[in-house]
């Protein structure tokens, strides 16, 4: 009985709008303001009528009653040019709002960060976690090819797009860097300076310290030293998994792996996380330094040694630190 009387509500307004008696009744309608209180975002389906548009505006607390919209949609010509996508709508967005909004094509944008770090398991997590995406992830990038930024996208946007437009954009910033090399570098590829800036990024959070780790790991491989690095072996117990949750111990370090650096020389064979474009840069441009050696200061950085005397005294005050912490 209710659905047939809106028809009929529905029927008699459109004639009295034709016939001019109704078109400013109408009109002031579509123009009110509407009910939401604060801005809404609202999702407009492929294939949505003006009818089930106008039940989602009602739904989402902008409309009192859909009949004025759909009867203000259909006599602009506005509900052939309704688009879909996620759509944001101010305070108090009227029926006229509505409707130029969703005519525009002007969808929500929105994002997705990936931290400098991850690993690939940890970034594809993320993506698959994101609002709004949809499909499975089948182009599963190699570790540590996806570029840390902010990525933008609409809603029903696919992960495999997103995913793709990281790994695009590390291949294409690594290349840049690649080009601009000192004459003299010592690493062979691009590859092996994505490696490098993979150990210097989880080493280290302290953006200024990047250049000087950068230095003493090159000053190492120049020498023929073993990297000895931390992470390279928590990546070798983890798999890639992520953080290991524990301190390293002894045995630890002579876990028979090849990103084990404190058992074989040289590089690891591939990346053990995604490292920004400043850990990228800190490798092909590292701070010119005698040091081959650095470890943990207490207070979030580091302190460098050039000899491994002054590094043993080093390791000595932070573990001295280290038990008055745990006290």
């Amino acid at each position: 009985m209710k659905r047939t009387l809106t028809a009929l509500v529905f029927v008699a307004l459109i004639g009295l709008i034709a016939g001019g008696g109704g078109f400013f009744f109408v009109k002031r309608a579509a123009l009110a303001p509407g009910l939401n209180d604060e801005a809404v975002r609202v999702l407009i389906e492929p294939g949505l009528g003006v009818s089930a548009i106008a039940k989602r505006l009602q739904g989402a607390g902008v409309l009192r009653e859909p009949v004025m919209f759909r009867i203000w949609a259909r006599y602009t010509g506005a509900h052939t040019r309704l688009r879909a996508g996620e759509f944001e709508l101010p305070v108090r967005a009227s029926i006229q709002t509505a409707l130029k909004i969703l005519e525009s094509g002007k969808t929500v944008v929105r994002k997705v960060t990936l931290p400098e770090g991850l690993s690939t398991t940890e970034a594809l997590i993320l993506v698959q976690d994101a609002e709004g995406l949809s499909g499975s992830i089948t182009d599963i990038p190699e570790e540590g090819w996806l570029l840390p930024e902010t990525y933008h996208y609409s809603w029903g946007d696919s992960r495999n797009a997103v995913i793709g437009r990281m790994a695009d954009k590390m291949g294409e910033t690594l290349s840049t860097l690649w080009d601009h090399r000192p004459d003299d570098y010592i690493l062979s590829s691009p590859k092996e300076v994505l490696i490098l800036a993979s150990i210097v990024e989880k080493e280290t959070g302290v953006a200024v310290e990047r250049p000087k780790i950068a230095g003493v790991f090159l000053n190492r491989l120049k020498k023929g030293m073993r990297l000895q690095s931390d992470p390279t072996v928590v990546y070798a117990l983890t798999d890639g998994g992520g953080a290991l949750g524990r301190a390293l111990t002894r045995d630890d370090l002579k876990i028979d792996s090849p990103y084990n650096t404190y058992r074989i020389k040289g590089l690891p064979p591939g990346p053990i996380a995604n490292p920004g474009r400043a850990s990228l840069e800190a490798v092909i441009h590292p701070a010119k330094t005698d040091a081959l050696y650095f470890v943990a200061d207490g207070s979030g950085g580091h302190v460098f040694a050039k000899t491994l005397k002054a590094h043993n005294r080093n390791v000595l005050k932070w573990r001295k630190i280290k038990r008055e912490m745990t006290r």
